[in-house]
């Protein structure tokens, strides 16, 4: 008997050093817990329109943390009636789940079910794996005891509720409200507590998005036991129980603005970095106006399409099928009718750009067609020729350097060579025959003759008028008498960072800009000469509530205010009577200009009112021509005024305001003198005070007659 009794002693203390060894083991390779104090977990990143809408969200893991106080009490008891309804009563470990778990799984061979508590699955959620094995069990365990020694219970069943996953991408029931019901988890319903508990057992298998029978039976069990338990009464459970379920039928949604949003997070990305941007939990304020962007996004995308069917490579094939089929209902197809099927898929591309005017607040960017198919952004990215809608810039420097409205200049034509230095304008060369008689002996490369869009030649002509029909030989001789250097330099302090070549043919823009730096320079332009650099961002807040970014207004005076009235009321000109006229369909004052670049590659129009400016663009990413003779006043103005009249229908009409410095007088449309009564048409024409015409119009009318210009640029 002794000798049993010693054998049962020795294997108890052998027993007690193994048990012991073995917790020490454990104990040492357990994560240590009190960085759960200073736990944060993997945050989504939430952008906001300028309304503090949400417009959407960057992330790893779907998750927006909550305090207990604002997660329903329903919600609460729901998941402790299915998850563990001893959760307020137990140190951390349930014996009798333990007990149960144990027998199933010795019934079972392996391990099919943990019998864990929450406090358990908290510790497997953030420091354990989910592999089931047994010395994960010992160590989840253990850290269960300390996760209760540590905190309190309101607070492990906060970590718990923000930590748990949905299914989805949802981890959280904040997050789980939003994706699931599209709302917050105040708002949540009985139903849907009951609901959204019942899917972190088995989230895809109980998913109301696939299986929708499953959730409904999942539903019900919660009900019942949450009713078993008395936390809701038994009419509270049928009346719940028979409610529909109403989800989003598409939980990610599809991303607004994507050009605007991966504009946005290229910026962040690289000043955040990635684990802070995904991961952190920010609140990025930004200045979108999403119903500006979606009218911006649709017009765009009609007017576009549109092209294509009327001009693109495909229209011809469409033509000869409709042609096609025309004559077959009529039963007149010609033996041996083909209709010849273009293999050439390339669609036109566009890019508009809308801003406050005041603030140069980014309100609405498209840089392309489809995200989806290239997410190369036109807006920002793509650097293309604006043509004459950079003339406005020469006319700057010149209405600064002397020039008036009302100066004439000569729209005859003209040829420049090129001495070694610089391109110097052949003085007799006045007409097509003097210009081939004086380069005849001059290399190609050495001669430079620009030409109007149109072929035509207006004589003299007011820079008034010049400007309104884009008359590039006026803008050449300007830019040669004010120099391309003073052109660049206007150019630049209006915030233009693209190189620029500081040579004439500057002012008829050949050389290449982006769309963003067009707009925002004629930001400076409708913001009376001040310049406002451009942005995106109001805010960006850290997941504790630190201001880590906010927006401070860059401004400076580009040019001075009567100098830029001046050319704002030439460029309201263009839209009243040259080739912007299709924008007068916006039914507002507005100023603005068209551009067409070389060949037709490239379409332009930029125009502002005192609220808002916006740029848009047209043309092929391959650089081809648009089609012979195509103008952006036909093409693009007309969608561009579209949506200039959508994005501005709740904003009060106003004009221009006049600067002090500006007098005005009636000038003839012809001749830029002071007119007489017996003048054909008679302009009421802004002036610097003291540079008005002094002299009256000595033209005798009834020989002359002003020819009505029609032309597009």
């Amino acid at each position: 008997m002794r000798r049993i009794l010693y054998g049962v002693f020795v294997l108890l203390w052998i027993s007690i050093l193994v048990g012991g060894f073995a917790l020490r083991h454990f104990l040492s390779t357990l994560p240590p817990t009190h960085l759960m104090e200073e736990y944060q977990p993997q945050m989504t990143t939430r952008i906001f329109d300028y309304k503090g809408n949400m417009v959407t969200e960057l992330f790893t893991e779907r998750r927006v943390w909550v305090t207990l106080d604002q997660i329903p009490v329903h919600l609460q008891n729901a998941f402790i009636s299915v998850e563990d309804d001893k959760f307020y009563k137990h140190w951390g470990l349930s014996p009798a789940g333990m007990m149960r778990a144990a027998v199933k799984n010795f019934l079972a061979g392996r391990v099919v079910q943990g019998g864990s508590t929450i406090t358990q699955q908290l510790a497997k959620l953030i420091f354990l794996t989910q592999e089931r094995t047994m010395g994960r069990k010992i160590r989840e365990q253990l850290l269960a005891l300390e996760i209760e020694h540590m905190f309190s219970k309101p607070e492990i069943l906060q970590m718990y509720l923000n930590q748990v996953y949905f299914g989805q991408g949802a981890y959280g029931v904040a997050a789980a409200a939003r994706v699931f019901f599209g709302k917050t988890a105040q708002e949540l319903t009985l139903e849907e507590c009951a609901l959204l508990a019942g899917l972190p057992r088995l989230p895809n298998y109980y998913s109301p998005i696939a299986h929708m029978d499953r959730a409904v039976t999942r539903r019900a069990v919660v009900l019942n036991r949450m009713r078993d338990l008395k936390y809701i009464s038994d009419k509270e459970a049928q009346e719940a129980k028979a409610r529909p379920i109403n989800v989003m039928k598409s939980p990610a949604g599809p991303v607004v603005a994507p050009y605007y949003i991966e504009y946005l997070r290229q910026y962040l990305d690289e000043k955040y970095g990635s684990e802070q941007l995904y991961r952190g939990g920010l609140s990025i304020y930004t200045t979108l106006n999403v119903e500006m962007q979606g009218a911006a996004e649709r017009v765009m995308d009609e007017a576009l399409d549109s092209f294509d069917k009327e001009y693109g490579p495909q229209a011809e094939t469409i033509r000869a099928k409709n042609k096609q089929d025309q004559m077959r209902k009529s039963g007149t197809v010609p033996k041996n009718y083909v209709v010849k099927v273009s293999t050439t898929v390339t669609k036109v591309q566009g890019a508009l750009v809308a801003l406050d005017s005041k603030t140069g607040a980014v309100r609405a960017m498209v840089g392309g067609r489809s995200f989806q198919e290239s997410q190369f952004n036109r807006a920002v990215q793509a650097r293309r020729q604006p043509g004459s809608a950079f003339k406005p810039f020469v006319w700057l420097a010149a209405l600064d350097n002397g020039f008036t409205a009302a100066t004439i200049m000569d729209d005859f034509p003209v040829a420049f060579q090129n001495n070694g230095n610089d391109w110097k304008l052949i003085e007799t060369a006045t007409d097509t025959y003097a210009i081939a008689k004086a380069t005849a002996t001059l290399k190609e490369d050495l001669v430079w003759i620009p030409k109007n869009f149109d072929g035509k030649y207006f004589g003299p002509v007011t820079l008034r008028r010049a400007l309104a029909f884009s008359r590039n030989i006026v803008a050449v001789r300007l830019i040669d008498k004010v120099t391309p250097k003073k052109v660049v330099e206007v150019a630049q302090k209006l915030g233009i960072r693209s190189a620029l070549d500081p040579f004439l043919a500057l002012g008829l823009g050949t050389s290449v800009t982006t769309i963003l730096e067009m707009t925002a320079a004629y930001g400076g332009i409708a913001a009376e000469g001040i310049r406002t650099e451009p942005y995106t961002i109001d805010k960006v807040v850290d997941f504790e509530g630190k201001i880590l970014e906010e927006h401070k207004p860059e401004q400076s005076e580009a040019v001075s205010p009567d100098t830029n009235f001046l050319v704002t009321n030439l460029l309201k000109a263009v839209v009243s009577e040259g080739t912007g006229r299709a924008a007068r369909i916006v039914g507002r004052p507005l100023a603005g200009k068209t551009g067409t670049s070389q060949d037709q590659r490239d379409m332009w129009f930029i125009g502002f009112t005192p609220d808002l400016v916006c740029g848009a663009w047209m043309g092929y990413d391959d650089f081809s021509p648009m089609g012979r003779r195509m103008a952006s006043g036909g093409i693009l103005v007309p969608w561009w005024a579209k949506f200039m009249k959508e994005a501005l229908k709740d904003v009060p009409v106003k004009d221009f305001s006049v600067p002090e410095g500006i007098t005005y007088a009636k000038i003839d449309a012809q001749t830029g003198y002071r007119a007489l009564p017996t003048c054909p048409k008679i302009i009421l024409e802004a002036f610097k005070a003291g540079t008005e015409p002094k002299d009256f119009c000595p033209v005798d009318h009834s020989a002359h007659s002003l020819n009505e210009l029609e032309t597009e640029d």
